[in-house]
C-alpha cells in the first residue's frame, strides 16, 4: 500500500477520531504532509512482517501541550537531525517510520516525516489511540528495554537521553520538551523488527483510514461511525463550558456538555490530560482510559481535538473500547485511571456507558 495525497484526507478523520481529543489538531499535519508527498512522492506503508527481524524501526510523535503545538508548527529539518543522530548512536540507517501513537496529528505527520527521511512508513502504533505520556505505550507493556530517547526541537536543538525506566523518559523528555516552548519531536523505543513484534498495535493506520472511510458519502455520518467504531454515544447536545489549562507541556482541563432532544436534562463532564480520560454523570463514571472517548460533531461526526473545543458547539460523545492489550494487569497499571491519580477501579467501557441510555 502507498498513501498519496488522495487518501490523507481518510488517514486524518481516523487519525482525529482515535486522538480522543488529543496527540495534535490533525487540520495542522495534513497540508504538511500533502507537501511532503508532492515533494517526495507518495509513502509506501509495510507491515511488520515484512520487515528482516534486524531492519531498525524509528517511532516519532510530537511531544508537548496541543495548544502549543497548533501555533508552533515543526520544521521540516526536525526529523532529519533526528534520525541522523539516531544512525550516528546505532551505526546504521533505519528501515522504517512508525507513528508512536496513531491518535491526531501524531498519526499523520509520519506520513510528512516519512517522505522527508525517504523511509517507508510502519503499518503500527504504540497505543491504537493517544496518550499523553511517553511510558504509555505498548511497547512498554510488552516489557522492551528502553535506553536511548533522542529528541529535535524547531531551533535545531538535538537532544539525547539515556533513562533507566521509561517513567524516567518521560520525566527527562517533559523536561526538555518545556524548554524548547512545550513542543518537540521526539523518537523513543528504537527497536529491531525482531524486538517489535508481539509489542506493537499493528494495522493501526489501516485501521485509521477504514475509520475515516466509514463517514465518506453516508448520509448519517455520526450513525456510520458509531458502528465502525462499534461505539456508543454517551451524550449529545451543546458544550456549555471548557476549561484549559496549560503548564508543565500537558493540557489539563474539562469540558461540559449539556443534552439536547432525548438527552434534555443530562449534564456530562469530560475531564482531560491532553487526551479524554473521563466520562461522568452526576458523579457516576461512564467511560474511563484506556477505553477510548472522542467528542465528535453532531452533524459531520468529524472529531473535534480538546484544544479547538468550544462554547456553544453542538458535539456528539462517543466510547468504545481500547486494544485488549490495555486491559491487562500491566497494561492498566501503564495508562489505567490510577495511572492519572483517579483512585478508581477500571471497568469496560461496555459496562459502564449503559449502551442504548
Amino acid at each position: 500500500m502507498q498513501l498519496n495525497e488522495a487518501e490523507l484526507p481518510a488517514l486524518a478523520r481516523g487519525c482525529a477520531v482515535l486522538g480522543t481529543g488529543g496527540g495534535g489538531a490533525v487540520e495542522t499535519a495534513v497540508p504538511s504532509a500533502m507537501q511532503a508527498i508532492r515533494r517526495h512522492g507518495p509513502v509506501p506503508v509495510v507491515r511488520l512482517d515484512e520487515l528482516g527481524d534486524d531492519d531498525l524501526i524509528v517511532p516519532l510523535s510530537g511531544i508537548g501541550a496541543p495548544t502549543v503545538g497548533h501555533e508552533m508548527l515543526m520544521s521540516l529539518e526536525q526529523p532529519q537531525r533526528l534520525c541522523e543522530e539516531i544512525e550516528r548512536i546505532l551505526g546504521r540507517r533505519p528501515a522504517a517510520i512508525m507513528a508512536a501513537e496513531i491518535g491526531g496529528s501524531n498519526g499523520v505527520e509520519p506520513v510528512a516525516w516519512a517522505a522527508q527521511v525517504g523511509l517507508p512508513l510502519l503499518d503500527a502504533d504504540g497505543m491504537g489511540r493517544a496518550f499523553p505520556e511517553v511510558q504509555m505505550v505498548s511497547m512498554n507493556v510488552a516489557g522492551l528495554p528502553l535506553d536511548l530517547v533522542v529528541m529535535s526541537d524547531v531551533v535545531g536543538n538535538v537532544a539525547t537521553l539515556r533513562p533507566v525506566s521509561a517513567v524516567w523518559a518521560e520525566r527527562l523528555a517533559r523536561a526538555v520538551c518545556v524548554a524548547s516552548g512545550a513542543s518537540s519531536l521526539l523518537s523513543s523505543y528504537v527497536m529491531t523488527a525482531g524486538q517489535a513484534r508481539g509489542g506493537l498495535i499493528e494495522g493501526s493506520v489501516s485501521a485509521a483510514m477504514d475509520i475515516g472511510r466509514s463517514v465518506e458519502g453516508a448520509t448519517d455520518p455520526l450513525a456510520a461511525l458509531r458502528d465502525c467504531l462499534g461505539a456508543c454515544e454517551l451524550i449529545h447536545g451543546k458544550i456549555v463550558d471548557v476549561e484549559r489549562r496549560t503548564g508543565g507541556g500537558f493540557v489539563h482541563g474539562s469540558v461540559v456538555v449539556q443534552g439536547t432532544d432525548s438527552c434534555r436534562g443530562r449534564m456530562l463532564r469530560v475531564e482531560l490530560q491532553n487526551e479524554n480520560l473521563l466520562a461522568l454523570e452526576d458523579g457516576e463514571i461512564l467511560a474511563s482510559v484506556p477505553d477510548l472517548i472522542t467528542i465528535v460533531d453532531t452533524q459531520t461526526a468529524g472529531a473535534i481535538s480538546t484544544e479547538m473545543l468550544r462554547f456553544g458547539q453542538r458535539v456528539s460523545v462517543l466510547a468504545w473500547s481500547c486494544d485488549p492489550l490495555w486491559r491487562t494487569p500491566r497494561g492498566l497499571e501503564i495508562a489505567g485511571p490510577a495511572a492519572f491519580g483517579y483512585d478508581i477501579a477500571y471497568r469496560p467501557v461496555e459496562e459502564l456507558a449503559h449502551v442504548g441510555r
